[in-house]
């Protein structure tokens, strides 16, 4: 949608003139509120998973019941939250802000008692409460990194007057030192909820930080609602007014979609964290040998794990791109008028590819994610097994942020250069900023919380099949 339209027929953003246009549209929903939901769903349900089997076997029943109740009281606290969320003025993004730090707030009281009266080891409640604070930081964090009003952002949006080449690397380094604080952070909340609360503390971690989930995904579908909103605006040609003030409403949905996407990936990597100590308790492993060689061969599988998927993931947004461009130039050749507004573009056609695309495209990355641990396994031994868990959570985890921070940097200095900044829509520098965004689009869409699942979905496979390899 963006090569042909504002690239190549100087069209502006969400034109009904482009046939891509409501695929665009359809994407942001299926991305990031579907598939974003989807995501943190399977989070949450896995992190009550590994909590319940540790539990059981630390605390029995109790042990096991507990993650349930601070799931439930989770879902007050977001409810409670989000009467807090009142804009004063122009400042939406802080708004948001007031909900989730309410929430949160909430849930400390909330789990206080409840692990006080319930269970009486204070060393849990400790425990979620790293769980909880680990999320705020990387939600701060991505934050910082993705907001158009700093640096970061700001220096991608500068670099784009030398070219899109020069954009590409400035956002690519801004993804890599992005996942600094988020890794230290989830390292944090491992090394104090294990020593607080042991290793039911680490799940206790995992299921504290997703609490608030209500609130969290809230933030994250108000994204892509906002983004439909301001391409709405466009298609009905909408008065000046009505765009500025939905363009505004879409700025703030980019950072808070990337905030999501930042805390999607936490909560990915503490949860996977979670199940592999899980399938060390039930494969009996009370340590993993590194010097031993088939472990290893599973670390380095584990390790190739995530740049194998996002290869087959970036490549199936391409031949999908490449399909869409073609059709979109077929339709502005053959469509009389459509340039000038005077006919409609077949805007099914170009939904119809990307939704097939989409489905054929993934039949590869989803049995590779469930068959290879079972190989591994079956082949290699538990050991190798718990080497594979331990390469592809601590790659994926790194991998999934980089990718998620540098796409939603790309898309953020765009915006930041549309304001009106380095000679705003339709210059060069803009030019060079939409290559940058569109490269970006794979990054944060597809490939890197792709990436949640497959870390996710690897282990939990591993846990399950774990009988038939001891």
């Amino acid at each position: 949608a963006d090569l042909v339209g504002k690239i190549e027929k100087n069209i502006p953003e969400d034109d009904p003139r482009n046939p891509a246009v409501i695929a665009d549209n359809v994407g942001d929903n299926v991305g990031d509120v579907a598939g974003m939901g989807a995501d943190l769903f399977e989070s949450y349900v896995d992190s009550l998973i590994a909590a319940m089997v540790l539990g059981v076997l630390t605390f029995a029943s109790k042990g096991a019941i507990l993650p349930l109740l601070l799931a439930g009281f989770g879902i007050l606290a977001s409810i409670i939250g989000s009467f807090f969320v009142k804009i004063k003025g122009k400042n939406i993004h802080s708004a948001l802000n007031k909900g989730l730090f309410a929430s949160t707030l909430i849930m400390v009281v909330f789990s206080f008692f409840l692990i006080k009266y319930y269970i009486g080891d204070l060393g849990l409640f400790y425990a979620a409460v790293s769980g909880l604070m680990s999320g705020v930081v990387i939600g701060l964090s991505t934050e910082y990194y993705t907001s158009p009003h700093n640096k970061p952002v700001i220096s991608i949006a500068e670099e784009s007057k030398t070219g899109s080449g020069t954009n590409i690397i400035r956002g690519l380094g801004v993804g890599m030192i992005s996942t600094v604080i988020p890794v230290l952070a989830v390292s944090a909340a491992i090394l104090l909820s294990y020593f607080f609360g042991s290793l039911y503390g680490v799940a206790i971690a995992a299921v504290g930080m997703l609490s608030t989930l209500g609130i969290t995904l809230a933030s994250d579908t108000y994204g892509a609602v906002s983004d439909n909103a301001a391409g709405i605006a466009e298609m009905a040609g909408m008065g000046k007014k009505a765009r500025s003030r939905a363009e505004a409403l879409d700025a703030v949905g980019n950072t808070t979609a990337a905030i999501g996407k930042g805390f999607a990936i936490g909560s990915a990597a503490l949860t996977a964290i979670a199940l592999f100590v899980s399938f060390t308790k039930v494969a009996g492993l009370a340590m993993i040998n590194i010097s031993e060689p088939l472990v290893i061969v599973g670390l380095f599988i584990g390790a190739l794990m995530p740049f194998v998927y996002s290869a087959l993931t970036m490549n199936a947004v391409g031949k999908a791109a490449f399909h869409i461009i073609v059709e979109v130039r077929r339709q502005f050749k053959t469509i009389k008028g459509l340039m000038e507004g005077k006919a409609k573009p077949d805007y099914k056609k170009c939904i119809d590819i990307s939704t097939s695309a989409a489905l054929r495209e993934m039949i590869v990355p989803g049995l590779l994610a469930v068959v290879v641990p079972i190989l591994v396994g079956v082949l290699l031994g538990v050991e190798a097994l718990g080497g594979l868990l331990v390469g592809v959570t601590s790659t994926g985890f790194l991998m999934a942020v980089f990718m998620a921070n540098a796409g939603c940097a790309w898309d953020n200095a765009k915006k930041y250069i549309e304001e009106g900044h380095f000679g705003g829509k339709g210059s060069e520098v803009h030019k060079s900023a939409v290559v940058g965004d569109t490269v970006g689009d794979p990054f944060k869409d597809t490939s890197g919380p792709s990436l949640n699942i497959l870390i996710k979905l690897m282990t939990i496979v591993a846990l399950v099949f774990v009988p038939l390899f001891l």
